[in-house]
C-alpha cells in the first residue's frame, strides 16, 4: 500500500455540473467566507434542498383525500363517548 492513499476516495461520487458563472462565483465566495470547501458547500446545499422538498405534495394529497371524506362523527359514536367518559368537575 502507498502511504497517504485516501481509502475513502472510492466512497465519494465525483460529478461535473454546469451552472451559470454568476451563481458559481457567488457560491465560491460564500464557501470561502464560511470556510467550506466547494464540495462541502454543494453537498450541504443539495441535502438542504432534499430535506426541504422531500415531502412536498404530501400535505396537498392528504388534503385532497380527506377533503372528499366526511369529517363529522356519527351521532352514535358521540353518544357512546358521552357514556364512557365519566363526568368530572373542573
Amino acid at each position: 500500500m502507498t502511504a497517504g492513499y485516501n481509502f475513502c476516495y472510492t466512497l465519494v461520487m465525483k460529478t461535473a455540473i454546469s451552472i451559470p458563472d454568476p451563481l458559481f462565483a457567488a457560491a465560491e465566495q460564500y464557501a470561502q467566507d464560511k470556510g467550506l470547501s466547494r464540495s462541502e458547500l454543494y453537498a450541504k446545499a443539495i441535502q438542504h434542498y432534499l430535506n426541504t422538498f422531500r415531502y412536498q405534495g404530501i400535505t396537498e394529497a392528504l388534503d385532497t383525500l380527506y377533503g372528499e371524506e366526511k369529517s363529522t362523527l356519527d351521532p352514535a359514536y358521540i353518544a357512546a363517548q358521552g357514556q364512557i367518559v365519566p363526568t368530572e368537575e373542573w
